[in-house]
C-alpha cells in the first residue's frame, strides 16, 4: 500500500499546533490570529480568553462565518457569557476548546467547504 500526502492548496489549513505558535500551510504564527479558509489575520490582540469583549465579537463577524472555533492555548477555558451571546445573538455556532482541537476542527471543516472562522489565542513572548 503506498500512502501519499494529500495537501489542500484551495483553502488554508492548519499544520502544526506548538504551544506558543501555529503553522498555517508553511508559516509559522507567534501572535493570536484569525483564520478562514481563505485569509488569515495577524496579530489579533487577544492573549487570553479573560480579555474578549463585544468588540472581538465583531471583527471575527466581519469575516462572515457561520461557525466560529475558538482555540484558548494549551488549555480549554470559557471566555465571559456576554461574548458567546454575541455570536449566537447573530445565529452564528461557537465552539470554545484548545488550540490543538481548534485546528483539528477547523481543518475538518474547511475541507468540507464550511465557512469556518478560527480564533487561536496564542500566548505573549
Amino acid at each position: 500500500m503506498d500512502l501519499s500526502l494529500d495537501r489542500p492548496d484551495d483553502y488554508l489549513f492548519v499544520r502544526r499546533v506548538g504551544a506558543r505558535s501555529i503553522t498555517v500551510v508553511d508559516r509559522e504564527f507567534t501572535h493570536s490570529l484569525l483564520l478562514a479558509p481563505d485569509r488569515a489575520i495577524e496579530n489579533w490582540p487577544v492573549t487570553h480568553a479573560g480579555a474578549l469583549d463585544a468588540e472581538h465579537v465583531d471583527t471575527i463577524l466581519e469575516l462572515k462565518p457561520e461557525v466560529v472555533i475558538l482555540g484558548t492555548g494549551e488549555r480549554q477555558v470559557f471566555p465571559a457569557a456576554a461574548f458567546m451571546a454575541g455570536f449566537l445573538r447573530q445565529g452564528v455556532g461557537i465552539e470554545v476548546m484548545d488550540n490543538a482541537a481548534a485546528a483539528r476542527t477547523y481543518d475538518l471543516l474547511a475541507g468540507e467547504r464550511r465557512r469556518v472562522v478560527a480564533a487561536f489565542i496564542l500566548p505573549e513572548g
